[in-house]
């Protein structure tokens, strides 16, 4: 752990700073709560610069945590992509252990799932900027080893100003050779429910496979606009409503109603059969992720063309009173 330490030892940051920039840890600057603990916004003075940060300081209640923190300043110290948070630093100090990335002004993607106003080309081009940090988590020229995520869900998807997706929650992820990655790493069932992969029970453990279970999840809460899991609700898991939606030909029925007039049918039928591809109760009948985003950039094409076009009077197109334009 000494070594571990040492490695990192330039991305320390001193607590002193961190509770200046986030006024003490002040209850009017937490941003939400994980299994990590609490997240605060604040303001940094780095290099010159008063730059925005979100702060997420463990949780020390359980005296656990450690493994996680390490694990997600591993990864994000290593790994560099327009599709991830990115690190700016830690504190490991009296105690305290926080990590420090850079703060996302749209939040998470969970807090937007219903709202009218996430037009169905943003609910495209986020699945597109997953879909891209997952390609590239599991392979990326001159490194040796992929990623699996493990707790791929729409709290852990971050949107910044411009809504691009900047992916995070790396405390549980794992790294593993690249000539491995479809071998299966053993592990207790851990994640988000709603979002874990069923292959996990029976396997006991994961493969990058189990990622796009969980990205097959995100697709159908952004077709729907609800979260993959309610509590107390006799349809509280999303991926099962779905699929026997999907299986009975009335998808429609359950898709989000802001988004009915949006859609291109070209968009809706790629997005919608890649999300039940996704769910596959195997591994190796899931899509990989470089046709995963082809498919998603496909559909995206097809949107924008359907709006950029003069918009002739609609059509009908009628299933289950789904309306397209077509």
């Amino acid at each position: 752990m000494t070594t571990t330490i040492a490695k990192f030892a330039h991305l320390q940051i001193p607590l002193e700073d961190v509770v200046k920039a986030t006024n003490n840890f002040h209850d009017d600057n937490i941003i939400g709560h994980g299994g990590f603990g609490p997240a605060y916004k604040g303001q940094l003075q780095r290099s010159g610069k008063l730059i925005k940060i979100a702060a997420r300081r463990l949780d020390r209640k359980h005296g656990e945590g450690d493994i996680e923190f390490w694990t997600e300043i591993s990864a994000l110290s290593d790994l560099k992509h327009k599709n991830l948070v990115s690190l700016i630093g830690f504190c490991n100090e009296k105690g305290e252990k926080i990590i420090i990335t850079t703060y996302e002004v749209n939040g998470s993607l969970q807090e937007h799932l219903n709202s009218p106003n996430l037009t169905w080309t943003q609910r495209l081009r986020i699945s597109v900027g997953v879909a891209h940090a997952l390609s590239y988590l599991c392979y990326d020229e001159g490194r040796s080893y992929g990623v699996i995520h493990r707790n791929v869900n729409s709290s852990t998807i971050l949107l910044d100003e411009n809504w691009e997706v900047k992916l995070s929650g790396f405390e549980i992820s794992i790294k593993q050779a690249l000539n491995r990655m479809d071998q299966v790493i053993l592990s207790e069932p851990i994640g988000t429910i709603g979002y874990m992969d069923p292959e996990i029970e029976k396997t006991k453990g994961v493969t990058h496979k189990s990622d796009i279970y969980s990205f097959g999840v995100v697709l159908f809460e952004l077709l729907c606009g609800r979260r993959a899991y309610i509590k107390n609700e006799a349809n509280r898991f999303l991926a099962r409503l779905a699929k026997y939606h999907y299986e009975n030909e009335t998808l429609p029925d359950i898709i989000y109603l802001h988004l009915k007039n949006q859609m291109s049918l070209q968009s809706f039928h790629i997005c919608s059969n890649l999300a039940y591809s996704c769910l596959k109760e195997q591994g190796a009948d899931r899509p990989d992720k470089n046709n995963i985003v082809n498919e998603l950039e496909k559909a995206l094409e097809f949107q924008l063309s359907r709006e950029n076009l003069v918009r002739p009077p609609y059509f009908l197109f009628s299933c289950c009173d789904f309306l397209y334009i077509i």
